[in-house]
């Protein structure tokens, strides 16, 4: 089942060419489409105009001048007809405030047609919801073709992502499967089900257990990750220490 309408759209950004990429790739998306219903450099604009037009999603930047992004979204959830947030950001750091204020997604500049589209169809399977509508949108699934044979793998049922030489591990409860692709864009897709720990893994934030000191081979003295499933351990380098912890706590 889909909503069959159009989703209102507000873009804030203080970038005048930012916007207007953004109004550009608004008009290609189809499954659900995206109409622009206006376009603020602030966030004093952007509570202007939803004040007189409310709108189902805001694309948002976060560095802005004055009240940045993250604070007009936490503004935004107070409003009676609280729109969905998507992040537009050319910084990746600010990835789990984004999701603690409920971003229904998070994209990092350039913005890419495809991972657009996706957030649509995230904030239109939110709205689903929110109606008690049952949805037969598709479960995430990562494509495997291995030995001659393609299989769908659920996302909720991934554990870890890790690269490994030229090709990643995908760990579930019960298997490992071998998949060609990059984490970073990994990441980038489907920053709602997985955080980095390091540059050549990430975790599924439901899995997140525990955080340990620990001693690894390569890395030294160190911290790693407990994930619910599995015996091994998983090391998080210093830069990716504060996030897991957010995790954790939250």
């Amino acid at each position: 089942m889909t909503l069959n309408t159009i989703l209102k759209v507000l873009i804030v950004d203080d970038e005048a060419l930012a916007r207007a990429r953004l109004r550009t790739l608004l008009g290609d998306c189809k499954t659900p489409a995206g109409r622009v219903e206006g376009e603020a450099a602030n966030a004093t604009q952007a509570i202007e105009l939803l004040r007189r037009q409310p709108v189902d999603v805001v694309v948002l930047d976060i560095h802005m001048p004055g009240a940045d992004g993250l604070a007009l979204a936490a503004t935004l959830r107070t409003m009676p007809q609280s729109p969905a947030v998507v992040f537009v950001t050319a910084h990746a750091e600010h990835a789990v405030q984004a999701f603690e204020l409920e971003a229904v997604d998070y994209l990092t500049k350039p913005v890419r047609f495809e991972r657009l589209q996706q957030a649509l169809q995230k904030v239109e399977r939110l709205m689903l919801v929110n109606k008690g509508l049952d949805t037969d949108l598709p479960e995430e699934v990562l494509v495997i073709q291995e030995r001659g044979r393609t299989e769908r793998v659920p996302l909720s049922e991934v554990i870890y992502l890790k690269a490994e030489l030229k090709y990643i591990t995908v760990r579930t409860l019960v298997k490992r499967y071998i998949l060609d692709g990059s984490i970073s864009e990994l990441e980038e897709k489907y920053p709602t089900h997985f955080l980095r720990i390091h540059r050549n893994a990430l975790v599924a934030r439901r899995a997140v257990r525990a955080l340990e000191k620990h001693f690894d081979a390569e890395e030294g003295e160190g911290w790693a990750v407990r994930l619910n499933g599995v015996e091994e351990l998983l090391f998080v380098s210093r830069r990716q220490l504060g996030a897991v912890r957010e995790v954790i706590g939250a």
